[in-house]
């Protein structure tokens, strides 16, 4: 009984630190929008003055934004969830433990890993870098905390 409580308090102490940080990321990413925004705009008047075309500029900038296809976010989370959990329970009850695509963004892809115990994992994917987020969520508890980061690219098989 005295380690569920514990368990249960540090899910709960972990969320309220998680809220805190999403609060404060939201108030800081705004100005820092506005900041990006003009600083485009900047580039692209140096880009005019020197003679190259704005709109050759942005696409050669979104296609290196693009580097991370769907396929290979799904294959490396994939990768990362049969490497780091244990499947043999799933062997006779295969539905219980899967990986699938959630969300799609401009900017990242979800990718949801759900365990045979109900909780589940988001992976987001950012499509530039391959930097993937991790977010655990336990539907049981109702509890959401961040889980740290992996590199995508260390999970994709080279070809």
């Amino acid at each position: 009984m005295k380690k569920g409580i514990i368990i249960a308090s540090a899910f709960f102490a972990l969320f309220l630190c998680s809220c805190h940080k999403n609060s404060t990321e939201k108030q800081t990413s705004e100005p820092q929008t506005e900041e990006t925004k003009d600083s485009l705009g900047t580039v692209r008047d140096s880009l005019n003055k020197d003679g190259i075309d704005a709109s050759e500029a942005i696409e050669k900038s979104n296609a290196a934004e693009s580097k991370i296809t769907k396929d290979m976010a799904y294959e490396g989370v994939n990768n990362y969830c049969h490497s780091t959990y244990d499947w043999s329970i799933a062997e006779k009850n295969p539905s219980i433990m899967y990986v699938t695509m959630g969300e799609e963004t401009e900017s990242e892809y979800e990718v949801i890993f759900r365990s045979y115990t109900g909780a589940f994992v988001y992976f987001y994917v950012d499509k530039a870098s391959g930097k993937t987020r991790l977010v655990e969520y336990v539907p049981t508890l109702d509890v959401k905390s961040e889980a740290g980061t992996i590199e995508l690219f260390d999970y994709i098989e080279k070809k």
